[in-house]
């Protein structure tokens, strides 16, 4: 796209104007904010950022083949180019225009469905992605744990991409002639405008709890950016499940046609559809492994659906993928059929060990707020014969308010608690433990009917091996099986410890440890 054409179209409103040498004929065949990354032909975008101005790196960006400069005033002033430079007074409020512009408005020509929320997003999208490839569409993937183009898989850096990379994306999978993209949408990408030029086709909200309130302000000023999602400008229609308050209150404040969702009568009141357990004495063998029925109250029409994974708030990520297929135009026999399939969703509820005559069962699971701990070990408790024992952690550097109620939530719900790092990125990890440790020791001391041993397990590795080895089951012993969950990581191939993020995996730790125990005799 020449730039002077670009400059024309994003300059309503935006407050665009030109600098520097003539745009000409300047054609501009991509966009991006790091200099590192700059194509020739690139546009780069020189943003103010938390501790450097983009501007800085300017003559980098030109000399990889930068072709032009979008910055602000400040970024200006100091600004010397070869290149055209477009001054905005707030460059990152443009980006995703200029980004869609240049690569075609590519989701255009894709199915969009975004989802936002706490807890849930990465298994709903999995969900979401899963149904559509089995009912036969090329798919596209966005999320916390990966990017998907068709086949091709790329680990992600962050859950949703800044938007030079995202329109970027959605180009290469509009090439590729692919149907729809599943994507989460994070509440920092939409507080920093990473999704701006993109109208999703569904909008999903899962759930709110307290998380990110070392970004946001409030728990209000949470909502407001996860809210934004579910206006004309960034979505045509949305689901949105009502089991919490902040559901309930979004239901009301949403400006696009919006379906509700509750997972039981009592959250629900008036929502449009309510999932529905088999009673006991009708369940069959399918019914218990996860079967529910999905029913629509102004019509009676009913789905046919299974939970593929464990716990009551996986039928609330389970019915909200059902009614994002409804909302892009499949029939409901087809949403059965497509939601039949079993997803493969890493690091939530993952099974690692299914447990036996050998040792426990262990279960790896991305559970890092107060709500999803209790959520998680609530579900486990459920299918647990014997002691539940939680390995858990809280991130360095991130929301601290919420390290006590995470413990509390292990200390309500598991039998043993074993506290370790999680990333503790630049803060020393036993000052974060002693705040998850005394958050489970006051829930004990409030009467929680749960946890009657609290341990600080130290390093993540050792944490683990010490879980196991408390629950390891001896061979031919007629005793119940525990189960061992390791919360916090998931899917996370990394552990970032002073500004080193070092090689960690907890599906490999687990193996390891339940390997060393076992080869030693060591019996619990």
């Amino acid at each position: 796209m020449l730039l002077r054409d670009l400059t024309a179209r994003i300059g309503t409103g935006s407050s665009v104007r030109a600098a520097g040498p003539e745009a000409g004929d300047v054609l501009v065949t991509g966009v991006t904010l790091d200099s590192r990354s700059v194509l020739p032909g690139d546009l780069y975008a020189a943003l103010p950022g938390f501790n450097l101005h983009g501007a800085r790196f300017v003559a980098d960006a030109v000399a990889a083949g930068a072709v032009a400069v979008l910055t602000d005033p400040d970024g200006l002033a100091d600004l010397s180019s070869s290149v055209p430079v477009v001054v905005a007074d707030d460059p990152r409020s443009v980006l995703g225009a200029v980004a869609a512009e240049v690569y075609g408005h590519p989701s255009e020509g894709l199915t969009m469905v975004g989802i936002t929320g706490t807890n849930g997003k990465t298994t709903t999208a999995y969900l979401v992605e899963s149904a559509l490839r089995a009912h036969g569409q090329r798919t596209g993937l966005i999320g916390t744990v990966e990017t998907r183009i068709g086949d091709e898989r790329i680990e992600s850096v962050r859950t949703t991409p800044e938007a030079t990379d995202l329109h970027a994306l959605l180009g290469l999978m509009r090439e590729r002639d692919l149907d729809a993209c599943v994507m989460e949408v994070s509440s920092h990408a939409l507080e920093l405008r990473r999704v701006d030029g993109v109208v999703y086709d569904v909008a999903l909200f899962t759930n709110l709890s307290q998380d990110h309130l070392d970004f946001h302000a409030s728990m209000d000023d949470y909502f407001a950016a996860k809210a934004s999602l579910f206006t004309p400008q960034r979505s045509r229609s949305a689901v949105v499940c009502v089991d919490d308050a902040w559901g309930r209150r979004l239901a009301t404040e949403a400006t696009v046609p919006t379906v509700t969702l509750a997972t039981s009568e009592e959250a629900g009141g008036d929502a449009d559809w309510v999932a529905e357990r088999a009673e006991r004495a009708e369940q069959t063998e399918q019914t218990q492994q996860g079967a529910f029925s999905l029913r629509e109250r102004s019509t009676g029409r009913v789905l046919r659906l299974v939970s593929h994974l464990p716990g009551h708030f996986n039928v609330a990520n389970t019915a909200l993928a059902a009614l994002a297929l409804l909302g892009i135009g499949l029939a409901p026999t087809e949403v059965e059929a497509a939601m039949s399939v079993a997803p493969d969703v890493p690091g939530r509820m993952e099974v690692v060990a299914s447990g036996g005559p050998e040792g426990p069962r262990c279960v790896v699971d991305f559970a890092h707020t107060p709500d999803a701990v209790d959520a998680a070990l609530a579900a486990l408790r459920e299918s647990t014969t014997g002691r539940l024992i939680a390995v858990l952690g809280a991130g360095g550097d991130r929301d601290r308010g919420k390290r006590p109620a995470m413990g509390a939530a292990a200390a309500r719900q598991a039998d043993v608690v074993v506290v370790t790092d999680d990333n503790p990125r630049s803060e020393d990890p036993a000052e974060i433990r002693a705040a998850v440790i005394a958050g489970a020791r006051e829930a004990v001391r409030d009467g929680a009917p749960g946890a009657t041993e609290i341990i600080d397990g130290g390093p993540r590795s050792s944490a683990i091996a010490e879980a196991i080895a408390l629950a390891v089951v001896g061979t031919g012993e007629d005793r119940p099986v525990d189960t061992v969950v390791v919360l916090g990581k998931g899917h996370e191939k990394g552990q970032e410890i002073r500004g080193v993020k070092h090689p960690f995996d907890d599906r490999d730790a687990v193996r390891a440890a339940l390997a060393a125990v076992t080869s030693s005799g060591v019996t619990s």
